[in-house]
């Protein structure tokens, strides 16, 4: 079949809109029209170049990064299933999880399903048995995001990257727990493993950061300070949970002398939109004794220095750790926090500051460069 779809072609390029083809679904793989795809600045990675990988080694694994079709935040309706799905069925509504999960694999079956096996095959950039669905009109292929594509009208996704949720969420917010939410919202209550009445410093409050905000917020946090240079975002996230809100690092550190008696937080997690190595050590330098920071920002895949007193790190007994997802499980997580939602104790309707339609995909991000949003979200057939 053709459907449209927006696809990089390269680094440093604006995203194109056309038409693609696309293969019906194999073993275990189901056809989804996306009704609605969350702009996540993960996607942005692939535009900066920071994820993109040398041709030499791209060659030897025999993966493709560009042309791609990005997006790994969608919500929408099965309207095919491939040989052997069982577990789908058409009409059933779906959200992505940008980790597969198979069940069966040994971080699966020890409840990490975050670190699925199937995840070797997220940049890839073709489906699990080595091929592709989606292909240009003069029939080349184009790769996906997290094997997704959610930048698109319609996709071919394999059944463990999605979740069956209830028909009458709107798939315009449940698509957040794809990613943005749930990330966010783990890394505060797994990773970081906030306990009631701690202090809690939130480094970025886009997408993920304002989640982890709000993560923080339902674990009980006494104080949440978050960090943003944008006065917006700031006031956005005292909404979430924040009990303050401060442009820099160099502030929360004077805030938390006043608030802690010069303790510091007993829990840092970083959400900014690109780590940086130079900056770990001032992160580390807001952590309390016996306190631990969180990593969760998408660095450059070359990166591989980082500023860290390890003198400090032993003798103060601090914590670095990374989490991808939020440490969280997506067949059981995406359903509790959406569950959340719907008990009205998590704030979604909140996080889209604004939808687009996908022939706006261009502005929607460079709005989120600019720091206009929280989160856009593309609503197809606007």
């Amino acid at each position: 079949m053709r459907t449209r779809a927006a696809v990089l072609y390269a680094p440093h390029t604006d995203y194109v809109v056309e038409e693609i083809e696309l293969d019906p679904p194999k073993e275990g793989e189901v056809l989804v029209q996306f009704e609605a795809s969350g702009m996540c600045h993960s996607d942005e990675h692939m535009v900066t170049g920071d994820m993109a990988m040398d041709q030499e080694v791209l060659d030897m694994l025999g993966w493709q990064q560009y042309p791609i079709i990005m997006g790994h935040e969608g919500g929408g309706v099965v309207v095919e299933v491939g040989p052997g799905v069982t577990e789908l069925s058409v009409g059933d509504h779906v959200v992505t999880s940008f980790v597969p999960s198979c069940g069966r694999c040994p971080s699966c079956a020890s409840g990490n399903q975050n670190l699925c096996d199937m995840g070797a095959h997220l940049l890839s950039g073709h489906q699990a048995d080595g091929t592709s669905r989606h292909h240009t009109l003069d029939g080349k292929d184009i790769a996906t995001m997290c094997c997704l594509g959610t930048f698109a009208e319609h996709s071919v996704v394999h059944l463990n990257s999605l979740v069956k949720v209830e028909p009458d969420l709107p798939l315009d917010k449940a698509c957040l727990v794809a990613c943005g939410v749930t990330t966010g919202w783990g890394s505060a209550t797994y990773a970081a493993d906030v306990a009631p009445g701690e202090t809690v410093v939130v480094i970025g409050t886009g997408g993920v950061g304002m989640n982890a905000v709000q993560g923080a917020h339902l674990a009980g946090a006494r104080y949440v300070i978050a960090i943003d240079p944008v006065e917006f975002k700031r006031e956005q996230a005292q909404q979430f949970g924040a009990t303050h809100a401060v442009a820099t690092a160099e502030e929360a550190q004077a805030l938390l002398g006043e608030l802690t008696w010069g303790r510091n937080a007993e829990k840092v997690i970083v959400t900014v939109g690109e780590g940086k190595g130079a900056d770990v050590g001032t992160y580390m330098g807001l952590v309390a004794k016996g306190g631990k920071l969180v990593f969760t920002a998408v660095a450059d895949m070359k990166a591989n220095d980082v500023n860290l007193n390890l003198f400090d790190l032993a003798m103060q007994q601090k914590s670095l750790v990374g989490t991808i997802f939020g440490s969280a499980n997506p067949r059981y997580d995406i359903p509790r926090l959406l569950g959340l939602y719907r008990s009205g104790q998590l704030k979604l309707d909140e996080l889209v500051t604004r939808t687009y339609g996908l022939d706006d995909i261009n502005q929607g991000y460079q709005d989120m460069r600019d720091g206009k949003n929280i989160r856009g979200v593309i609503v197809y057939g606007s």
